[in-house]
């Protein structure tokens, strides 16, 4: 039987990756712009690199389909494991909640419908391929990845070939100092590398955490590429003044290819970039609601039964629909308060397990992650530091973006 590929797996971190990151960076990084967007999201990657290899290195102690909340449970205290589970649990529901508003403003022109009954339709059918099977969802996976890749791949095309130099630099606007507005972009960019549920079904996959710290470096790297051409070819498109509507409605998909496809001219473009939008939220929605909708039966003890996938399916999707409807807002802002939250376990966890565990274990055999005590301290940092710019942002101390 064949060894899987080092390509397999880096192509299953980039999808999990891959979604909020190229729905919400533009919006996020208008403040930025292009080349503080490209520095935010490119040490963010780095970062988010590193604290998934740590969390490799922690895993490496325990047996092959150990969880993340395996090792947590054993090396952290109860409060700081279910600090942990929390900060889980809200990032996947904020992230679903995020995808359920913005599907009822894409779906509710398309149908003709309000855009709660959007949402709500929304969440019926796709999370129907949940609560069937994981091969259902690896069955309609297949086919939404075939939709992206080929409607991104045309969408860039038409958008490269535009890009306007003066736009992407923001030649007109020289004066003004763009640095301060990509400290309240972190916490968006670390959400779009917030593969870390995977690290274990990683080390489980190669049976070798030399491998899987490969598939994980090409993953990020993947994931990178992605965002950074679709920044630069929207940022080369859209000056930046234009972002100010999208910003003010909430940095939602629907504002930004509204406000993209009137400067372009080109049917075949905007098509492209329209599928290419929906077919990313739907994935994404299936992808993290399968990720909770799996943690969710284990901490709740449910059985793989038709019952027990029903109440899984219930303690996964109603709450974040029902707060959706009672209470939308900003697609950016529901990421961003994702990010925040997923300093803890995606972030700052990781670092602390290692540390725990290299001081149980002096005598550390196989994978170790290189910098030794220097790679965890920036690690932890770069996580308590995004979480704070967040809050900072929110309570304006932090310039934030307004167009």
């Amino acid at each position: 039987m064949s060894k899987p590929s080092t390509l397999g797996g880096a192509c299953i971190i980039a999808s999990v990756c891959v979604g909020a990151g190229m729905l919400g960076l533009p919006s996020a990084g208008a403040g930025a712009w292009t080349v503080w967007s490209v520095v935010a999201i490119s040490v963010t990657m780095i970062m988010m690199t590193l604290s998934g290899w740590l969390l490799l290195e922690a895993l490496k102690h325990y047996d092959f389909k150990s969880s993340f909340n395996t090792v947590a449970k054993d090396v952290l205290s109860k409060k700081v494991n279910f600090i942990n589970n929390l900060s889980l649990y809200f990032v996947g529901g904020i992230l679903l909640y995020a995808y359920i508003s913005t599907s009822g403003d894409i779906f509710s022109g398309m149908l003709g419908v309000s855009s709660e009954l959007a949402s709500v339709l929304f969440v019926a059918l796709c999370s129907a391929f949940v609560l069937h099977s994981t091969r259902a969802v690896d069955r309609i996976s297949i086919v939404l990845i075939l939709f992206m890749i080929i409607s991104f791949a045309l969408g860039i095309s038409g958008l490269a070939s535009q890009i306007s130099v003066p736009t992407l630099f923001s030649v007109s606007d020289a004066d003004t100092s763009y640095s301060a507005y990509a400290l309240a972009l972190l916490p968006v960019a670390l959400t779009s590398f917030g593969y870390h549920h995977s690290v274990s079904t990683m080390r489980d996959y190669y049976q070798d955490e030399q491998r899987a710290k490969k598939a994980i470096l090409a993953g990020t790297a993947i994931a990178l590429t992605f965002y950074l051409v679709w920044v630069i070819c929207i940022f080369g498109n859209l000056p930046r003044e234009a972002f100010g509507p999208v910003v003010s409605a909430g940095g939602g998909v629907d504002a930004l290819l509204s406000a993209l496809t009137n400067g372009i001219d080109s049917t075949s473009i905007k098509q492209a970039l329209n599928i290419f939008s929906i077919a990313a939220v739907v994935s994404s929605f299936i992808g993290v609601g399968l990720g909770v909708f799996d943690y969710l039966a284990d901490f709740f003890g449910f059985e793989d039964t038709r019952t027990g996938r029903l109440k899984t399916w219930a303690v996964t999707f109603l709450p974040p629909l029902v707060f959706s409807l009672i209470a939308p807002f900003g697609f950016v802002t529901a990421i961003g308060l994702a990010g925040a939250a997923a300093t803890i376990w995606a972030c700052i966890i990781p670092a602390m397990l290692a540390k725990a565990l290299r001081q149980r274990v002096p005598a550390q055999e196989g994978f170790v992650v290189p910098g030794g005590s220097l790679t965890i301290n920036v690690v932890i940092t770069f996580g308590v530091l995004t979480a704070a710019f967040h809050l900072l942002a929110m309570a304006n101390v932090l310039p934030v973006f307004k167009g």
